[in-house]
């Protein structure tokens, strides 16, 4: 990867003023010249987030910075076919996959807060299982990529290319954000990407296993995640 300075040598208004002018430059532009430039800007303080969905976000990246770091959240909840495709990215793409675990198990974090924390308190539950772990995973990084697009949700149509996160004091970079699902799909099948078996039996997003449910035909994307709750972000993306 590039040896570009560190992004903490810049001050927050500096970041913000990046991100702010990197996002209308590259507004339209192919998501591997997004990803171009932010490897030139940050070079191996760049990473990539994966939920193992698909592989579409850690393919594009690979190919314009083969060895990127890939940051798998592991939840100890995860469906066996999430693993899966983990095994089969960290075995066939060239990067380096960071599975980051939470602090506690799940059966310590059941004796301290009681069993199925995630059906009487899902947030505190993704906060612990999946916020705090990615806060220390991002402590190596200035800048990180996900593969958020815009036609998933309402809660996501106006996803930046590139943003500036208050709250964490990192750039984020959505190099998929116009990507349609035609996009996905037609990339997915010219490439040959891993895709989480899940998403062919009526999953169109997938998470934890007791928060995951098929999603209804025609229905929101994102409808099928925590379908008792009116919740469907978990707050990986709300910095």
């Amino acid at each position: 990867m590039s040896t570009a300075t560190a992004t903490t040598t810049r001050s927050r208004e500096e970041m913000i003023a990046l991100a702010k002018d990197a996002s209308a430059r590259l507004e339209n532009q192919p998501a591997e010249k997004i990803v171009e430039w932010a490897a030139g800007e940050f070079g191996d303080r760049f990473c990539v987030t994966s939920s193992f969905a698909d592989a579409v976000l850690a393919h594009v990246v690979s190919k314009v910075v083969p060895g990127v770091p890939v940051i798998f959240l592991d939840t100890g909840l995860h469906f066996a076919e999430t693993l899966r495709v983990r095994e089969v990215v960290q075995r066939t793409l060239p990067v380096t996959v960071r599975s980051i675990r939470p602090r506690q198990t799940v059966a310590e974090q059941d004796a301290e807060f009681g069993p199925r924390l995630y059906a009487r308190d899902p947030d505190e539950c993704c906060f612990l299982r999946k916020i705090e772990p990615l806060e220390r995973a991002l402590d190596d990084y200035d800048a990180w990529a996900a593969g958020l697009r815009r036609d998933e949700s309402p809660s996501r149509a106006n996803t930046p290319i590139v943003s500036f996160e208050q709250a964490r004091g990192k750039i984020k970079v959505s190099p998929l954000a116009q990507w349609s699902q035609a996009d996905v799909d037609a990339y997915i099948s010219r490439y040959n990407v891993p895709v989480n078996a899940l998403m062919r039996q009526g999953y169109a997003s997938v998470g934890c296993w007791p928060c995951t449910r098929r999603t209804p035909p025609g229905g929101d994307p994102r409808g099928g995640r925590w379908p008792m709750f009116d919740k469907t972000e978990c707050g990986l993306h709300t910095g």
